[in-house]
């Protein structure tokens, strides 16, 4: 057959948008016909599906002939529209001669081709790439749209459909297991299945609703969703659901059937539990000689820190659709420790320290927290407050207790072992301000570590000169800045206890492509936590996070002045 793209519609409808209605998937059939169309039957009677699709193997390579000639005389109910592809196998001869005849292989089954853009009637677009990657064949498209293996060349050809509603293939997207505690929890990684880098490109890409794969094994891996870096203005945030299914009918009952409804409505707000796209990677940051000497502080590329394109920004959100409202319906309350007057207390979603890091300190949870006002505002300026001055007074003052509280905490129950570092971001982009807290070695902050820390980096990075400075609101310092509270109690001979530390205060402006992930590379790194850097790879658990409220507030319990008389 000629080696051209298989675009397909069965009706010529490039400009419908998906209807509502559900769809149905299988993991591969493995040519168990009678039974997995007799389930479709009894589901479509009840549910009225739109199509169904099968990943992977809809035939097996010791195919059951009797099961086969049934399906091929049309003696076995296909009860809607359902499309499939080849997987790891190669179809039946018999199947072959039919679709290169141009022939109906059985009523409603319809095969979509190996490498393919079709379009349904409902005006959902479904790109396949079916079969494992050749590396035999080094250039070019695979001229057989029936053997189960692709090129590379096949993947990047099906680049200019742009998008995707449904994404189909056999193999994985490699790394798709990144930044996901299911993968971790289930130890799914590299060699668990195969995977493609140029499928990852593709699914990165095309950014589907949904990406449908086949499981080797009986397990379903359903990641969480995730979105990309940046979204598109006006269109919302492309979410992506990555599905392997298990195999029908699998001895360990591993889920191997989907429901699948494509809504039309932008999603403007990711669902709890989502994640960074997997496929993000960060620009390598380039290193000469005489800096690859190790230091606790490396340096960083001038050219990557400073880019000449910037993305186009989409309008902030409201609060209907922030992260730090509670008027979010999506905010984790689970994560809410503590609630004021005008302000409340949460742990940090991608904690940076462990909920072991300090237990040699007797803390048995992360100590991450941020600390928000209610208000949906950019900085804690009138301004931005649309308040008064003394509203404003108010708020930051209550912010301050909540701090001097984690601090008085932190000191206590680590017998003064421990410090604290408390940081703000203050920027007219901001969407809504806050400050997060993090406990920190006590000697690093008497020795000077932790304030050297700051600077150097800072310094690297041409962030500015820091200054020390210690203000009431932030009224007080017109313009963007980052500030930094550096503190520790130390025993003293004398008065059996000594404050020691500092507020740093830097300044900026438009011109200073801020790092907002700054204060947490700092500390990362004084800390000797560089793989826990970004805290999309460290996002625990909805229970690991419960059990960290709970612990936190246990030992919070006496400092907690909301619940004080």
């Amino acid at each position: 057959m000629a080696a051209k793209m298989s675009v397909r519609s069965t009706l010529n409808l490039s400009d419908i948008t998906p209807t509502d209605r559900i769809s149905y998937v299988f993991g591969s059939i493995n040519g168990q016909l009678r039974s997995a169309f007799g389930k479709l039957s009894a589901l479509h009677a009840k549910n009225n599906f739109s199509f169904a699709i099968v990943t992977g193997n809809l035939f097996s390579a010791a195919q059951d002939d009797d099961q086969l000639t049934d399906l091929l005389d049309g003696r076995i109910e296909i009860a809607c529209t359902t499309y499939f592809t080849v997987g790891t196998v190669p179809l039946p001869a018999r199947v072959v001669e039919r679709i290169e005849k141009d022939e109906e292989i059985a009523p409603n089954l319809h095969y979509l081709g190996k490498r393919s853009i079709t379009r349904t009637s409902e005006g959902v677009c479904i790109v396949t790439l079916g079969g494992v990657l050749d590396l035999n064949i080094v250039a070019g498209l695979s001229t057989d749209q029936h053997e189960p293996i692709h090129t590379e060349g096949d993947a990047k050809a099906l680049l200019e459909a742009n998008n995707a509603d449904i994404l189909l293939t056999t193999m994985w997207p490699a790394e798709v297991w990144r930044n996901s505690r299911k993968a971790k929890d289930m130890q799914i990684g590299a060699e668990t299945a195969p995977s493609s880098h140029t499928i990852a490109e593709l699914c990165d890409t095309l950014k589907p609703r949904y990406h449908f794969s086949t499981s080797p094994d009986n397990f379903c891996f359903e990641r969480e969703p995730f979105f990309p870096e940046s979204a598109e203005e006006g269109k919302g945030i492309a979410l992506t659901r990555f599905i392997s299914l298990a195999p029908w009918a699998n001895p360990a009952k591993a889920k191997s059937m989907y429901a699948m409804e494509l809504k039309r409505d932008a999603i403007i707000t990711p669902p709890i539990g989502s994640t960074l796209t997997p496929f993000h990677k960060p620009a390598p940051k380039k290193r000469t000689a005489d800096q690859a000497e190790f230091s606790r502080f490396g340096h960083y590329d001038q050219d990557h820190r400073r880019r000449k394109h910037r993305r186009e920004r989409s309008p902030p959100p409201g609060p209907d659709r922030c992260f730090f409202c509670l008027s979010n319906p999506n905010l984790p309350t689970h994560m809410v420790c503590s609630i004021a007057e005008d302000t409340y207390l949460a742990t940090a979603k991608g904690p940076l320290p462990a909920a072991d890091t300090f237990k040699k300190e007797g803390l048995d949870f992360p100590g991450h927290l941020i600390i928000t006002p209610f208000t949906h505002a950019a900085s804690l300026s009138a301004a931005a407050f649309a308040m008064s001055e003394e509203e404003v007074k108010r708020t930051y003052a209550e912010m301050k207790r909540f701090r001097e509280s984690l601090q008085g905490m932190v000191a206590s129950v680590s017998k003064r072992k421990l410090g604290a570092v408390t940081w703000e971001i203050n920027r007219a982009r901001n969407i809504h301000v806050h400050w997060q807290f993090m406990p920190v070695p006590a000697k690093m902050v008497s020795k000077g570590l932790v304030e050297a820390g700051f600077r150097v980096l800072a310094e690297d990075m041409q962030l500015g000169k820091f200054t020390v400075k210690e203000f009431d609101t932030a009224d007080e310092v017109p313009g963007d800045y980052f500030r930094v509270w550096i503190w520790a109690e130390e025993d003293d001979d004398v008065d059996g206890g000594r404050v020691v530390g500092k507020s740093l205060l830097l300044r900026f402006d438009d011109g200073v492509r801020f790092d907002l992930q700054y204060p947490r590379k700092v500390m990362a790194k004084l800390l000797g936590l560089e793989d826990r850097t970004i805290w999309q790879d460290v996002v625990q658990s909805e229970e690991e996070e419960t059990a960290d409220v709970q612990a936190f507030r246990k030992a919070f319990k006496e400092w907690d002045f909301t619940t004080q008389a």
